[in-house]
């Protein structure tokens, strides 16, 4: 009984122990399966709170393959076009790491084990390159270099085409268990989710944007017909004006002309008479000043005409339609326009006027009447400010505007500068705002720059700045596509 008790106790004592080592066995592999887990659900974490980038995810996921495989080094890779880069490696020393960053990238062809995998998108591993036949003697060198025997490598796969690859490496030898090895894809297939939502942001972030130019260009054309349809109706309206004005001037020109035939005739027949010298010389110098008067008269009368027939010119350009145009012609005839406009309007005015053509500015193809408004705006703002300069009375200023064309390419560059009163930081900021003016009622609508600024930018794609410096200068600078093909390449 004793012997059969003792047995019986024994066997006890094993089957306890068995139990206690299972136990210890099952509690290991729970807390490896929670740390898994753990490290899985990190992961997700990271590329949900990075969802446009991917470095992180990859950083964490080589960093966790290492820790939990009990690696020496454990890399991230991506293929771009025929190359395989590194995306994130965690080495196991800084010589290691060394060695590996300057081994990539590296050709989908090269004997790497990386490359093979990222090409065939199947999974490849190696137990021990010292003693396995077959290992190339240069991955044996390397794998030296590098301080490890065994290796197991998986592809990143989409599409069942291998975007990328994980691998880690050990410096003992040894095979890979099934555990690990699903640890690896599952790394994989979320590195891919990574790089997916990635490319989804980027695709929705594109399209977006393209949504939102093509509203642009959609309230750019709303705003050129509008613009046009109001250009129009200025157009008919000037056009109608001109017409009255230039038959009373046609009679004052051309009655003016023969008052001045008249004149001579007349003086030709007072010649013989008889007169007293006293009366001659009042009849003389009647006739002279009436002569003078009469050529002022027609001198103007024609200026006037000139300006009417401007009117008329600009009045029609066939609906708003562009055509290909003289650029160095459109601005010497602003320049002369907006000229005969300022003394009009005050008659002691006077400014230098420079001009710079460039003689291959030559053609571009826009809407003239539009572009001249624009100019002589621009000018008759030159014109203002220096004649607001003038009545300062800075010592020694001398008014001058000068006009500049530059052919630069498939763009034309028109540069207007005048030496005025300049513009400050406050004004120069809202002075492309509709309705607003530094000038007194009555002199100006605060519409001219915002007009300007609509033609230049959205009726032709171009672009408007402004230079100052208060009290010496201000330079707007015109730049317009040759053609209206190319109205949305100028930035800014």
């Amino acid at each position: 009984m004793d012997a059969d008790l003792r047995n019986r106790v024994d066997e006890l004592e094993q089957r306890l122990q068995s139990g206690v080592a299972e136990n210890a066995r099952l509690q290991g592999e729970l807390a490896i399966a929670l740390e898994r887990q753990s490290v899985t659900a990190g992961i997700l974490n990271v590329i949900a709170s990075s969802p446009t980038d991917v470095q992180p995810v990859f950083d964490v996921i080589s960093e966790s393959a290492r820790r939990l495989l009990a690696g020496q080094t454990a890399l991230v890779t991506r293929v771009v076009g025929d190359m395989l880069h590194l995306a994130a490696c965690t080495a196991g020393s800084v010589a290691g790491d060394e060695e590996i960053r300057i081994s990539f990238p590296a050709p989908l062809t090269s004997s790497g084990i990386h490359s093979r995998v990222a090409l065939t998108s199947t999974i490849a591993f190696r137990s021990d390159i010292e003693t396995e036949p077959g290992v190339h003697p240069a991955i044996r060198s390397m794998a030296r270099a590098r301080g490890y025997r065994s290796i197991v490598v998986v592809p990143m796969l989409r599409k069942g085409v291998a975007i990328g690859t994980i691998g880690v490496s050990r410096v003992e030898p040894g095979t890979f268990t099934g555990s690990q090895i699903n640890l690896l894809k599952t790394f994989a297939d979320q590195a891919v989710i990574a790089i997916e939502n990635a490319r989804l942001f980027e695709e929705v972030e594109a399209r977006t944007k393209e949504l939102a130019r093509s509203l642009d260009d959609l309230r750019a054309a709303q705003d050129r017909l509008v613009q046009t349809e109001k250009l129009i109706s200025l157009g008919q309206l000037t056009a109608g004006i001109a017409h009255e004005i230039k038959n009373p001037l046609n009679f004052v020109n051309n009655f003016a002309t023969l008052s001045v035939e008249l004149t001579g005739e007349l003086n030709e027949l007072l010649t013989p008479a008889m007169l007293p010298d006293d009366i001659r010389g009042e009849v003389d110098e009647l006739s002279e000043l009436l002569t003078d008067n009469l050529q002022k008269i027609v001198q103007h009368g024609k200026r006037a005409d000139s300006i009417v027939k401007n009117m008329l010119l600009h009045s029609r350009g066939g609906g708003g339609e562009h055509r290909p145009a003289d650029v160095n012609a459109l601005v010497e005839e602003s320049l002369n326009l907006a000229y005969h406009g300022a003394r009009t309007e005050r008659p002691q005015f006077n400014v230098t006027l420079r001009r710079e053509f460039d003689p291959n500015t030559g053609i571009a193809d826009v809407f003239p009447q539009e572009i001249t408004r624009v100019l002589l705006n621009v000018i008759s703002n030159g014109f203002y400010a220096v004649a607001k300069r003038c009545e300062r009375g800075d010592p020694g200023f001398e008014p001058a505007l000068s006009a500049v064309t530059h052919d630069r390419g498939e763009y034309v560059e028109i540069r207007i500068r005048d030496n005025g009163v300049g513009i400050p930081p406050e004004v120069k900021e809202k002075m492309f705002n509709p309705f607003f003016t530094t000038k007194p009622p009555g002199e100006g609508t605060g519409l001219g720059l915002s007009m300007s600024h609509d033609i230049i930018v959205k009726q032709h794609g171009g672009r408007i700045d402004v230079e100052t410096e208060p009290g010496e200068f201000t330079e707007f600078t015109i730049l317009l596509p040759r053609n209206i093909g190319l109205s949305h390449s100028i930035g800014g």
